[in-house]
């Protein structure tokens, strides 16, 4: 069939190829491009294109699968089995690793003792290596040889930033054996004596507990982290360092004083260390520290160095809290001063006791023959509740350990009822305790008693 082409191209027809595979890929493109017109193409065309994409695609499939078989696919696009394998092919019949029979006996590899991070067969004992004497690179000398891990000294920055959260972490817990196990690991090498400079200098920015906690601390580490000559050095440096010490906490040569006295009492510094500074110091505060350390150790009294810092703290036992409290409510009813009553009982330290103040100052109203008592206790209750010092949780503890208490009282204060139902009106009236806890005040029936002449009357107390 003859095919009138347009201008441009040539007028021949356009005869079909029988070969699937074309010599020249740039003569099929220009023959491809000849068998178009007006943008339809030829079904002979297309049928090649088909097929020849087809027979290009189960080419390569067949040339990696297959190689290995023997495979091969003809001109023609046909598959067919022979014996010879392809050369060029990675895997060949005794190159495959697999197993040749198609079935393993499904054993791992090496018994077990292969693969990453195996070190050997499971229940395997290592014996110790014995020296080859035969090995070229065997010294006589190494079987002499002692290793040892060694941690290199702390250098300023690594101490400050290594040993203040031991310190810190101290304050909390409050166990000496801890902090000394923590030390003995660190090779504080020089830096021994900066140990008490660090300890000292954080306390002086705590409270007085933490201050109690810190003469604790270095009467513990003397004689096994640390030795006399290093805790004199380390008080030698805050006699220098007090000019600084002095801008972040006024009191400091008071405190650091106190720490010399304290010192010298637990006998890790020398009595004479004080006696060796007369007359060669002149900076101010340095004098004033060793002057106060001076008055306190010329005090008689073992007593009067220990409790340099209070008596306050957690870590008190609980008679001596309480003999506190009685001393401070005995001081507050004869001086009248709330405001000295209220710094000394934030320097005890106990907010967790508060409750023992409440119930001891209510107990010295019931036994109180006076009004004057009733009034500057409820003066003292009411300046503690409007400052937060005591808590609800507190008050309210006081309060009900008077009323489980009051049967016993009044075996001893006669009165005791009537005494503490008007306290507790008048600590109502006040603001100091709730409208529940009021209506929970316990109190004692009355009786009626008839005879004659009284008309029927209750008699204002029976008891």
């Amino acid at each position: 069939m003859e095919i009138e082409y347009a201008s441009g191209f040539p007028s021949s027809p356009v005869e079909p190829r029988d070969s699937l595979f074309s010599g020249d890929e740039e003569q099929s493109g220009i023959d491809e491009i000849k068998a178009e017109i007006n943008g339809n193409w030829a079904t002979s065309s297309i049928n090649e294109a088909r097929i020849n994409a087809k027979a290009k695609r189960r080419l390569r499939k067949n040339s990696s699968r297959d190689s290995g078989r023997g495979d091969s696919v003809s001109d023609n696009g046909e598959a067919s089995r022979c014996g010879v394998t392809v050369p060029t092919s990675p895997k060949g019949k005794f190159l495959d690793r697999k197993s040749r029979s198609g079935k393993g006996r499904g054993l791992p590899k090496k018994g077990g003792a292969g693969g990453k991070g195996v070190w050997g067969t499971p229940g395997q004992v290592y014996d110790l290596e014995e020296v080859d004497i035969r090995d070229p690179n065997y010294d006589e000398d190494q079987e002499n040889y002692v290793y040892e891990t060694t941690v290199l000294p702390l250098d300023e920055k690594s101490f400050e930033k290594t040993v203040t959260p031991i310190v810190q972490e101290y304050f909390e817990h409050g166990d000496t054996n801890e902090v000394a196990e923590m030390l003995k690991d660190l090779n504080l090498g020089e830096m021994k004596c900066g140990l008490p400079v660090l300890a000292v200098s954080l306390a002086l920015e705590g409270k007085a507990s933490h201050r109690e906690m810190t003469s604790k601390l270095l009467s513990a580490l003397c004689g096994t982290v640390l030795s006399t000559s290093d805790v004199e050095m380390s008080f030698d440096k805050l006699l220098q360092e007090l000019p600084e010490l002095v801008l972040d906490t006024p009191r400091a040569p008071k405190l650091v004083g106190q720490f010399i006295a304290r010192a010298v009492g637990d006998e890790i510094l020398c009595k004479t260390y004080i006696d060796s500074y007369k007359g060669t110091v002149d900076c101010v505060h340095a004098r004033a520290a060793l002057d106060r350390a001076t008055v306190l150790l010329s005090m008689k009294g073992r007593k009067r160095i220990d409790n340099v810092w209070g008596s306050g703290g957690g870590q008190q036992p609980v008679k001596n809290l309480i003999k506190e409290i009685d001393m401070l409510l005995k001081e507050y009813l004869l001086s009248g001063d709330v405001t000295e009553a209220e710094r000394c009982l934030q320097e005890l330290e106990v907010p967790h006791f508060h409750h023992e103040l409440v119930y001891e100052a209510i107990v010295m109203v019931l036994e109180a023959t006076g009004d004057a008592t009733f009034k500057m206790v409820i003066d003292l209750l009411k300046s503690l509740w409007k400052s937060a010092i005591i808590t609800v949780d507190q008050m309210k503890r006081g309060y009900d350990r008077i009323y489980c208490e009051i049967p016993d009282i009044n075996l001893d204060v006669p009165h005791a009822y009537s005494v503490l139902e008007r306290f507790v009106d008048e600590c109502f009236q006040a603001g100091i305790i709730s409208k529940q806890l009021r209506d929970l005040c316990p109190a004692r029936g009355r009786k009626r008693f008839v005879s004659e002449g009284d008309g029927g009357r209750l008699k204002p107390e029976s008891y």
